[in-house]
């Protein structure tokens, strides 16, 4: 299974829903809470080019939010993103 991280805030319902997809895919995955430590949310802009959480990255490929993570399970291509190697 390729390397999940997910940028998150402790408020944020869609994080919620996004880790809770994750945990029902057995995926294991790396948190990073933007407000855990002044200079994550601007390194997390940085990298995702996006302003709001969840931003969630499989590996290189970078799915977005929850709504592409969501999008990617109903379409049935979830499931072969998180078994790439």
């Amino acid at each position: 299974m390729p390397e999940i991280q997910i940028y998150t805030t402790s408020i944020c319902p869609y994080c919620m829903m996004a880790k809770r997809l994750l945990d029902k895919k057995g995926a294991h995955y790396s948190e990073i809470n933007v407000d855990a430590e002044p200079g994550l949310r601007e390194a997390m802009m940085l990298k995702t080019k996006r302003r709001t959480v969840p931003q969630i990255y499989i590996g290189d490929y970078h799915v977005g939010g929850f709504d592409e993570l969501y999008a990617l399970d109903q379409q049935q291509k979830l499931d072969d993103l998180l078994a790439a190697a």
